[in-house]
């Protein structure tokens, strides 16, 4: 057996076929022929493509065992950019001769078992001539296995270390090998490529699961002759493809077609003789970058004098865009930037020093240097500003754009650093915010391109950051927050969770803004380690400790980590039992906007948030918008690869009208990347206390001494923390944050003192100054918008390069001219209203504004030596020149605004798009060749498919198709009466005849030019806009207005016909004042009463009007008064004129006069031509008819007769609430109206079901639409609409203010007085919270109601100041005797007493009785007044929180300021919206009974013999029953107080309470009560809690 398996093997063995690998022997020349071609463009036959070809011959001859020399021989470059295949390559001669030096010098390479190894060429081998060589090695590079014929691996190559599969063949007939190798590009280790302006993107890896953009692809076929020796390569081809398309490549896509064939041709014994220069190490096989970096692919430019050019090129620019922009102007300016990217610093500085002392060609050069984007200039700005010579705006505005372009190696990143801890900059705080902030891009900008990045370089930011919580610098901790969020580095996680709270005790002690800081630096690590962030965000989401704010900012990051479906479960497992309303309604929107998304990164998410919300409660979905809501959408285009996507996150606080937060982000997706574009952040935490709240409260230490004597009773009271007012905002850029700004008070208040200090005085004399004398401006401004590029190796050894660029320069030419009569006084502000009165101003200005923007888009080869390129160029130049004249004479109250004939150019807009093939080289630049990728005229077969010639040879090819001809159309449009005629000429020519894809639609020429000029017909002098106010208005009126008058017997004939209308609505209307419908026909009343079952509660709409006859007469004179022309009894208020001036002085334009009759309470606008044949008129009427009723007429058309809409609104009673109805009636319609309704209708249905409307069929009048609003509660309405044909309904819509309505339906504002104090108490009565008890029943500034069992004669914490401060304190007793409520309030340096005595309200002041006609009674310092109001007396203390405090017998009811929300405790709650929180005890325990949560604020006494006469005290009481815990017999203590009577006392009164208690084993030694009250609880039981108590006289 043995035998058998051992003659096997060895047969086994001696059929294994060994694969040589090349080898060049000895003493031997072999020699090549070599052709290397690059060609870019789209693949199908007919179009222009643009490309290079190398020919040469290679020898190649050993040196030593593993050391060859390979030298070219007759090299000659071709260039081409013509109609493929048709248009030969042409020979770049010049550049071949220029070249030829280089080519043919000898490198040396390692070559060792078919591995290509080190590289060695003199230094005068350029690296672009060498990486040409190394296209040639790289077919050399053979990585050949003698056991395998098929495998796999990662082979080093110029274009990195990717994926390469082999294919072993031999041929035993012809003894020949064949190898194929195929390169997968896309799937390499290490990919040589460069990015640049790509930092701040992303890769959108699912977007290029099911369609990619870029597809690279190589496949090397090698045909080898075995010998004695090793292999020979007799011929070898190279095939590779790079594929991109901003589309889905299916859609089309663009090409760059590498190919290389060497073939060998003989051996000489001539051996290649090495140059006579060193050799010097040049690296490996792999690409060497060189300075295709500085090179743009758009232009090439030969730089033999950098400075000169600069300064040619800079003179252009500043020459060319005085008056407007000049067409070329973007693609100088890239110009200018490619050129100071070649200068030297010595270069730059010189050309300052010539130009720094003119100011245009200072900002043109100050506006070039950012987009430059070396370190040179960087270390430029950094010394002129040091050095004084920029100013601070100018330096600010350089160093930001300077530090987002500049190229982040570790000598920038060190000058930036540098630059941050300068003394110079530490004295101006906004500046040194921009540089650290820009200091952390930089930072995230090189571990882009370095992934292994050092977490040294933020050690100085990490120790800032520790040193400033130390000393508890907020300032500092915040800016170092922002650095570490915007470097995004793993390693700042852990200084970061140092500052988060809840993670370390000192964090909790940080100010919330910081707190949110912390975890919003955590978004940049997120997207790199989303596995460490993960964790940390859920952790400060679950915390139910922290402030809803912290947990509702950590929602927001978790979810940008892409949680999975499990974790998105566990979180909505924990949202089911949240007591916070605002992080339950914030996370639950958030998690329903994720079901929406439908970009690609987000659909694993978006699955995971559809899973959590059947898990969670449709009534969340419910919530107003006063609770904190997450708002997301999208759009994305898979076939097209783009898309859009938006957030919105409002983070409520239900204490304040605004927002504690607001963020808005936008993202973008195209071609598989995606990035943040914009986010914009604004916190408003204090704001509006900062604008409502009045002078501090006195904050006198004996003051707040006395209040917290007062209140140490209270068992482990917490005083809240304090908010500064405070608000900041903050911008992103492409997830970098550039700028943020902290608004205090302080900064208010010296914003305020510039504004109206002397120094603005000056600056507004220098401007008035200024204009009367006459400005002339011009102005340009530069903007190097885009540069993204990314540069890749082909494997010819050229570089291909995608590039987007988009450069804009805008230019303004500005003159104006003012004059003033009479002449202002010298000092401005002594000017007094009756001089401003008799002030004439007159105005004149023109403008020239232009702006030129030019995009390129380019692929293909660009090197400093040649470029070769399809590219796609897009122009837009826009010129809007205008002229205005503005008069104001005061006296006259005539005002005038005239646009003046100015001179327009040939186009005012000028768009074109087209693409092209070019070729140029550096050495012969008039021999550029440029050619438009689709001709005009062409034969072209629809689609090339090589498959199918492979499949079927003997298949006809498809027959040619001729190019469709290029669309051409002027569209014009005269503009009638001022004579002004514009016309669009439009050209387009694509290639979507050869396919019908998107890509094929754009490549091609499109340009659209617009036209503005004169008509034929007079010409206009002008355009006017008057408008004379005053008596003298009537004076200005071009045209008489006459309307049809009651009088004439049309206006009569027009009375009738509307007395018998109404006389038969009348006969139709029920006598009862109820009306069930609309008030116009009997078929709506029959579908209201439908509406009103379907739509109950809500009842018939009551009417203010009693009796009919009156209605009747008001609609008479209603109808009287709409026939009736004002004109003829007032004068108009108002005239308003718009008309052209012609020179033959035909009147032409409109005119609108205001009429005012205050005795009928009637307006009238009415509107006319002032053209002498026409009739044509608008008439708007209104009549106040009561303080329930206003009727407005709308008529229009000839003589106002044609069309004409009534409306009616009215206030009544829907049901018992107050409510208003709207009434809209016509009689005829535009038909453009009528057809727009018409098909609006069709889609009222669905929206209304989407809005939460009932929908229901009725036959209601087809020409009324009927709106009734009821308002069952000041914050909420009930809807009623009724249109023709249905009826709609919906009832409890929340409101977000009061409307401060009365029952009668009459607003609750009187128009008699002080606007500024209506508004005031408008903003009150909608912002502050309300707490009022009666009967025992309290119902808390949350709304909530539950029975209050006050003990006798013991004070209760009813509201008070819970931040340190103690503005006030507010308690409530119930009196002994009588077992009247009494009120206590502290606040300043007063107590006051509000009690009753019998049915009447009294007030003690310190103990003093003040008598009630003493009243009102107002406290020095002029904050606390006490008046009488209704029934009772009002205590008013806004400035110290306390809006109003009302007593009165029976009854009271506080109200704290908006800005005291939230910061309030006792029995009327915090009012912060959280219901589920109401029960929350001193200690900051939240209790599940209300009897529990009222006895926790009761001020227990130390003894009966307190002067407070109150008996009783709050202990942990023990269960007094035997419990069985986990089978132990257990004795168990309540963790909550109880009250109870006082050793010597007993009760008289208890009620029952239920409490938790916590137990332990009877046979522990414990002590029980030693920290009860922070116990868990195991078990709730109910007790008794005593309510009164008698006591002994010898009680202690």
């Amino acid at each position: 057996m043995r035998a058998v398996v051992l003659a096997l093997t060895l047969a086994f063995v001696v059929n294994i076929n060994y694969v040589s690998v090349p080898e060049f022997a000895p003493d031997k020349t072999y020699v090549y022929n070599y052709e290397a071609l690059l060609l870019g463009g789209l693949p199908q036959e007919g179009l222009a493509r643009a490309g290079i070809k190398v020919n040469s011959k290679v020898h190649l001859s050993a040196v030593t065992e593993n050391t060859f020399l390979m030298k070219l021989m007759d090299p000659l470059i071709h260039e081409y950019a013509g109609i493929w295949p048709k248009d030969p390559f042409v020979p770049a001669t010049k550049l071949t001769s220029a070249l030829a030096a280089q080519l043919q010098i000898p490198i040396k390479f390692e070559y060792a078992n078919g591995v290509v190894g080190k590289v060695f060429a003199p230094a005068g081998v350029s690296p672009t001539v060498l990486n040409l060589h190394r296209g040639i090695l790289n077919i050399l590079q053979l990585n050949l296995k003698r056991t395998q014929n098929i495998y796999e691996l990662q082979e080093a190559g110029a274009q990195g270390v990717c994926r390469t599969h082999y294919v072993i063949n031999e041929d035993p007939k012809t003894n020949h090998i064949t190898v194929t190798k195929s390169k997968d590009l896309s799937h390499c280790q290490e990919r040589i490529m460069k990015d640049v302006g790509l930092a701040y993107t992303e890769r959108c890896a699912e977007c290029t699961k099911r369609v990619k953009s870029l597809i690279e692809t190589a496949t090397y076929n090698y045909i080898m002759k075995p010998s004695s020796t090793g292999a020979l390569i007799t011929e070898a081809t190279v095939e590779e493809v790079h594929q991109f398309s901003p589309f889905n490549e299916i859609h089309g896509a663009a090409m760059m077609e590498a190919k290389q064939i060497l073939a060998f041709v003989e051996i000489e014994k001539t051996p290649v003789v090495p140059n006579k220069a060193d050799y010097m190490a040049r690296g490996s096989l792999q690409y060497e970058f060189s300075t295709e970096i500085l090179q743009t692919p758009i232009q090439l430019i030969k730089i033999s004098n950098a400075p000169a050019q600069i300064v040619e090129v800079l003179k252009h620019l500043v020459v060319n865009n005085v008056a407007m922009v000049h067409d070329d102007a973007p693609l100088k300016f890239v110009q200018l930037v490619q050129l100071l990217r070649a200068a030297t610093l010595e270069n730059i500085e010189d050309i300052w020093t010539q130009f720094k002392n003119e100011p245009v060609y200072r900002r043109w050069i100050l506006d070039a240097l950012p987009a430059v984007g070396t370190p040179v200039i960087v270390k430029f700005i950094k010394e002129k500003f040091l050095a004084g010579e920029l100013t601070l705006p100018e330096f600010i505005q350089a160093l930001v754009v300077a530090l987002q372009m500049v190229t982040a190696d570790l000598d920038t990143i060190q000058l930036t650093a540098s630059l941050a801890w300068h003394e110079k900059l530490s004295t101006i705080p906004a500046l040194h915010d921009v540089v650290m902030l820009g200091y952390g891009s930089m930072i995230a900008k090189h571990c882009v391109e370095v992934p292994t990045c050092s977490a040294e370089l933020l050690g100085p930011i990490h120790e800032i950051a520790a040193e400033a919580t130390s000393k508890n610098n907020i300032p500092e901790i915040t800016l170092a927050l922002k650095v570490l969020g915007n470097a995004g580095h793993p390693a700042s996680l852990k200084p970061i969770m140092k500052l988060l709270p809840g993670m370390r005790t000192a964090a909790t002690s940080l100010p919330l803004s910081v707190q949110v800081d912390a975890i919003l630096a955590l978004r940049n690590i997120a997207k790199k380690e989303p596995k460490l962030v993960q964790p940390v965000a859920l952790q400060l989401v679950l915390d139910r400790s922290l402030h809803p704010e912290v947990r509702m900012v950590a929602c927001i990051v978790l979810f940008e980590t892409k949680p999975s479906v499990a974790l998105m479960s566990s979180l909505a497992g924990s949202l089911k039992t949240e007591t916070n309303m605002q992080v339950a309604s914030f996370t639950y929107s958030h998690i329903k906007s994720l079901t929406r998304i439908t970009a690609p990164d987000m659909a694993a998410v978006a699955g995971a948030a559809h899973v959590a919300i059947k898990l969670l409660s449709p009534k969340l979905d419910r919530l107003s918008f006063q609770f904190s809501r997450a708002l997301k959408f999208d759009i994305y285009h898979t076939p097209l690869m783009v898309g859009a996507a938006g957030s919105a996150y409002m983070i409520n606080d239900a204490a304040t009208i605004l927002p504690r937060a607001v963020v808005a982000k936008t993202r973008a997706y195209l071609a598989g990347a995606a990035a943040d574009v914009l986010e914009i952040g604004v916190r408003t935490e204090g704001i509006q206390e900062a604008l409502l709240k009045s002078p501090a409260a006195d904050e006198s230490v004996d003051r707040i001494t006395k209040i917290k004597r007062t209140l140490r009773a209270l068992i482990n009271w917490k005083a809240l923390p304090t908010s500064q007012p405070l608000a900041s905002a903050y911008v992103k850029l492409f997830g970098q944050e550039v700028a943020f700004a902290r608004i205090d008070r302080t900064i208010i208040e010296q914003a305020i003192s510039l504004a109206t200090g002397p120094k603005s005085r000056e600056l507004l004399k220098a401007a008035l100054k200024a204009l009367q004398e006459g400005i002339a401006l011009q102005y340009a401004k530069p903007l190097l918008i885009a540069e993204m590029r990314r540069i890749l190796p082909t494997a010819v050894g050229l570089p291909m390069e995608l590039s987007m660029y988009s450069a804009a320069v805008g230019a303004a030419s500005i003159n104006v001219q003012a004059t003033i009569t009479p002449p202002l006084p010298e000092e401005i502000e002594t000017m007094t209203l009756e001089q401003l009165k008799k002030t004439d101003v007159q105005l004149q200005a023109e403008a020239r504004p232009s702006i030129a923007v030019h995009k390129f888009a380019v692929m293909g080869v660009n090197t400093a030596l040649i470029q070769a390129a399809v590219m796609a160029r897009g122009k837009i130049r826009t010129i809007a020149p205008g002229k205005v004249a503005v008069r104001a004479d005061i006296l006259k109250g005539n005002y005038k605004v005239e646009a003046l004939p100015v001179e327009v150019p040939e186009h005012i807009a000028a768009m074109s798009f087209e693409t092209l093939a070019v070729a140029r080289n550096i050495e012969d630049p008039t021999a550029e060749r440029i050619v438009q990728l689709v001709p005009e005229l062409s034969l072209q077969n629809r689609q090339t498919d090589l498959s199918s010639e492979i499949l079927d040879p003997e298949m006809p090819p498809e027959a040619p198709v001729r190019a469709s001809a290029p669309f051409d159309k002027t569209l014009c449009l005269a503009v009638p009466y001022i004579e002004i005629k514009g016309c669009v000429e439009v050209h387009s020519h694509n290639a979507a005849f050869i396919r019908n894809d998107p890509l094929f639609y754009i490549i091609g020429q499109h340009s659209a030019r617009a036209t503005v000029a004169r008509a034929e017909g007079p010409t206009v002098e002008r355009l006017e806009l008057e408008v004379q106010v005053g008596p003298r208005a009537a004076e200005r009126l071009l045209k008489q207005i006459s309307l049809i008058d009651e009088e004439t017997p049309e206006g009569k004939a027009f009375l009738l016909k509307l007395r018998e209308i109404l006389e038969t609505e009348d006969k139709n209307r029920p006598i009862s004042s109820e009306s069930n419908s609309n008030s116009s026909s009997s078929s709506s009343s029959m579908s209201s009463s439908r509406v009103t079952e379907t739509a109950n509660p809500i009842d018939p709409f009551k009417k203010f009007h009693k009796d009919q006859t009156e209605f009747l007469l008001v609609q008479l004179i209603l109808y009287k008064n709409f026939a009736k022309y004002l004109g003829n009894t007032v004068p108009p208020v108002f005239v308003i004129i718009a008309r052209a001036v012609r020179v033959d002085r035909k009147l032409l334009g409109y005119q609108l006069a205001a009429f005012f009759d205050k005795p009928s309470a009637r307006v009238q606008l009415i509107a006319s031509s002032i053209a002498e044949n026409d009739n044509w008129k608008l008439c708007a009427d209104g009549v106040l008819l009561s303080k329930h009723k206003v009727t407005t007429k709308v008529a229009w058309g000839t003589e106002c007769q044609q069309y004409a809409v009534i409306t009616k609104a009215e206030a009544g009673i829907l049901g018992e609430f107050p409510a208003v109805r709207l009434e809209w009636e016509w009689e005829e319609l535009p038909i453009l109206i009528t057809n727009y309704a018409k098909k609006l209708s069709k889609h009222i249905p669905m929206a209304a079901l989407q809005a939460g409307f009932r929908f229901e069929r009725a036959t209601n009048s087809e020409k009324e639409i009927e709106l009734t609003v009821a308002l069952p509660s000041k914050r909420s309405l009930n809807v009623i609409v009724r249109v023709p044909e249905m009826t709609l309904s919906r009832i409890a819509i929340p409101l977000p203010v009061t409307v401060p309505i009365n029952p009668d339906g009459t607003l609750s504002i009187h128009i008699d007085q002080d606007i500024l104090f209506r508004v005031q108490n408008y903003i009150y009565d909608c912002t502050t919270a309300q707490c009022s008890m009666m009967q025992d029943t309290i119902t808390t500034f949350n709304n909530r109601r539950y029975k209050n069992e006050m003990p006798i004669s013991c004070y209760q914490v009813l509201a008070q100041d819970c931040t340190p401060e103690l503005k006030f304190v507010v308690l409530l007793k119930k009196d002994e005797e009588s077992e009247e409520n009494h009120l206590n309030i502290k606040l300043a340096d007063i107590n006051v007493d509000l009690y009753a005595l019998g049915t009447q309200a009294k007030v003690k002041i310190n103990e003093m009785e003040v008598p009630i006609s003493s009243l009102p009674y107002q406290h020095p310092s002029g904050s606390i007044q006490i008046r009488e109001k209704a029934d009772g007396l009002s205590l008013y203390a806004s400035g110290h929180g306390l809006q109003e405090v009302y007593f009165a017998s029976g009854h009271w009811k506080i109200q704290v300021a908006d800005w005291m929300k939230g910061q309030t405790c006792g029995l009327c709650g915090k009012a912060d919206g959280e219901i589920r929180q109401e029960y929350t005890t001193p200690s900051g325990y939240l209790t599940k009974n209300s009897v529990s949560f009222a006895h926790s604020w009761v001020l227990p006494a130390e003894s009966c013999r307190d002067a407070s006469q109150c008996r009783m005290k709050l202990e942990s009481v023990k269960l007094e029953k035997q419990v069985i815990l986990n089978g132990q017999e257990s004795k168990c203590y309540s963790v909550e107080p109880v009250l109870r009577c006082l050793p010597g006392c007993k009760p008289i009164r208890t009620t029952p309470v239920t409490i938790g208690y916590h137990c332990l084993s009877t046979l522990s030694n414990l002590n029980m009560l030693d920290g009860i009250y922070e116990k868990s609880v195991d078990l709730r039981e109910t007790t008794d809690a005593h309510v009164a108590c008698r006591c002994s006289e010898q009680c202690a």
